[in-house]
């Protein structure tokens, strides 16, 4: 069945070539992390760090790291979850292959913990201090070392036990900024996480909320950790279904339980009203996540097994390893969709966009089908069910179209699914703003931690325009304006200088550049304008459009259009409409890797070198 811990983990995929140590000593400052992205952006294998210096500890990087590898590690239990999936979605679809049923029961067993003494428990063999762990620090503005792949574990304080408990992946500082060393780690959740369920009973009952990380141990316990699962559904009960066996615990006495097998507990709680500065840190979306204020935990102790390996990340622009652990996680929910949301067929939350930022969706017109697909009705109705969704409310901007339109169109297929769009959109009609609402905690293009809006472009109906595929010998433009190009067809990009304007106010240029349009008509076929800081950069890639545009925008206050007009409170255009994707000052400053450290590790990997190969 599959593994128990990380010790059988890198034996078998040693084994099987899948994984490399690693023994020429290497920095946890800077250079472990960059060794580590490198691997990952060539399709590496996993990597074992043997000499870390400052540190007694082994670190595991790029598990998984390739959507082929976290295939393998899982292989002996998603038969069993496919067919639970399937159950759920098409129970008669089983009657056909009888055999797999018997699967199910076995898997069954799994969802609950299986209890077991402290002396059972490899993971309290030992104890250390947070000084003594790895320090990872992956970019040079970190504010301190970080815990990337923690499993979080709290409980309800109202219904205490693993039936209310919760698992998340909140970021950990372990050192740094103005914690007491040793004594208190950083505790970073975003909005939308269970663990701020707990916290609030904890404040309404004026008590601590007592609060463990494991590291380490099961790989199915990092990925139950991020499984965005249903409410009710505790992440230890799936963490079983995924590894194939039960998941130890143990409890100490006073304390939450901790996993048996993991490689590092961190044990503790965290004063409910209290708050420390955390941050900054590289983060998923490509940029610093700043410095605020956060929870953090009183450390108690810190357990360790006595062949601990300590797993870790490196985040940053996308695609990342966490890019693998979003497709993987696709693949074992993708078709729960529609049991969750009725009428929708497919939703995409664009990796390349950071995730949040975009999300897409086909969805289903039958509010009335005599008279055929002509505008959107029910999809409406639908973006609506999905903005009230789980992690999806988080999505910036949601591009939702009818699966009548084309039946054939494939939502991981970006540019089909912008061509199909930018075709149909009516820009009187089809963009619809949620304004002063809730964003991703890590996406700083709104007005504060938390804060901005949200864009629906829902398109049905018959094909409305052609699509300008070549750019004409001119675009009429203005002063300040330069360098037009085609991102895809019907989307014009185009450079300008720097923006300059506060947050939540006009840029008075680019007003200006879409009242001109309204005399001077940009060419027929034009959909959508982007305005960026280098539109070669942005046309160079897909990857580089998706990127600039919606991690660089806020929809309330960044979209434009030509010839606007508000009716009944709607706001529609009669032209294209325009986003301001470029850097704003209040934005978080780009991810940079340090020249120094580049130099470093480049030096490594040369024939001959240590490192040569990996990438």
């Amino acid at each position: 069945m599959g593994y128990k811990n990380l010790q059988e983990t890198v034996r078998d995929l040693e084994y099987h070539g899948m994984l490399r140590r690693i023994n020429v000593p290497v920095d946890p400052y800077l250079e472990v992390g960059m060794i580590q992205r490198r691997v990952y952006q060539a399709g590496g294998p996993a990597l074992l760090f043997t000499n870390v210096k400052g540190s007694d500890f082994p670190m595991l990087g790029n598990l998984f790291g390739t959507l082929e590898r976290t295939r393998f590690i899982f292989r002996d239990t998603l038969r069993t979850i496919e067919t639970l999936v399937k159950l759920k979605v098409n129970p008669f679809q089983l009657l056909k292959t009888p055999g797999n049923l018997l699967k199910v029961p076995l898997g069954a067993l799994h969802l609950l913990p299986r209890s077991v003494t402290a002396s059972q428990a490899p993971s309290l063999a030992f104890k250390t201090i947070l000084s003594r762990l790895p320090q990872l620090v992956s970019w040079p503005k970190d504010g301190g070392a970080f815990v990337t792949l923690p499993q979080v574990y709290s409980e309800s304080p109202f219904k205490p036990g693993f039936a209310k408990s919760n698992i998340g992946m909140y970021r950990v500082q372990i050192s740094g900024n103005c914690y007491q060393q040793d004594k208190q780690a950083g505790l970073h959740y975003q909005i939308h996480r269970g663990i701020g369920v707990h916290h609030q009973e904890a404040i309404s009952r004026e008590e601590r909320l007592k609060v463990n990380v494991f590291i380490g141990g099961s790989p199915a316990m990092s990925v139950a950790a991020v499984m965005p699962l249903p409410e009710g559904m505790p992440e230890l009960s799936f963490a079983g279904l995924l590894a194939g066996h039960r998941i130890s615990m143990s409890r100490l006495n006073g304390h939450l339980p901790v996993s048996a097998e993991a490689d590092f507990c961190i044990v503790g709680s965290i004063d409910p009203f209290a708050t420390l500065p955390e941050g900054p840190f590289g983060d998923h979306l490509g940029y610093y996540s700043l410095t605020h204020p956060f929870p953090f935990i009183d450390v108690e102790a810190v357990y360790h097994r006595a062949d601990a390996i300590w797993p870790f990340t490196s985040v940053g622009r996308p695609p990342q390893e966490d890019t693998s652990f979003g497709a993987f996680i696709h693949e074992l929910t993708g078709e729960l969709i529609p049991t969750v949301l009725p009428g929708i067929k497919a939703v995409h939350a664009v990796d390349a966009a950071g995730v949040h930022p975009l999300l897409l969706a086909i969805g289903s017109e039958r509010y009335t089908p005599y008279n055929g697909v002509q505008q959107p009705l029910e999809l409406l109705t639908q973006a609506n069910a999905i903005l009230g969704q789980g992690q999806l409310s988080l999505a910036k901007y949601l591009l939702i179209v009818a699966e009548q339109d084309n039946p054939d169109l494939d939502i991981h297929d970006i540019a089909a699914v912008f061509r199909h769009l930018l075709e149909r959109m009516d820009h009187r009609r089809d963009l619809h703003f949620h304004t002063s609402t809730t964003i991703d905690t890590l996406d700083y293009s709104g007005c504060g931690l938390n804060s901005g809006s949200k864009l629906v472009i829902a398109a049905a109906g018959p094909i409305r325009r052609t699509l300008l595929t070549e750019l004409p010998v001119e675009i009429p433009m203005t002063a300040g304006w330069s360098k037009p190009a085609l991102a895809l067809p019907g989307l014009l990009l185009l450079q300008g200088t720097a923006a300059n304007s506060d947050n939540g106010e006009p840029d008075q240029a680019l007003q200006a550049l879409c009242n001109f349009w309204e005399q001077v008509p940009l060419p027929d076929g034009i959909a959508m304008v982007v305005i960026v800081d280098d539109s070669e950069f942005c046309s160079r890639s897909l990857d580089n459009f998706l990127w600039v545009t919606f991690t660089r925008s806020n929809p309330a206050s960044d979209v434009y259009g030509v010839g606007i007009s508000v009716r009944q409170r709607h706001w529609g255009c009669r032209g294209p409409m325009v986003i301001d994707a470029r850097i704003k000052p209040f934005h978080a400053p780009l991810l940079e890797e340090d020249q120094a450290a580049v130099n470093r590790i480049e030096a490594l990997a040369i024939p001959g070198e240590p490192l040569y190969s990996l990438w």
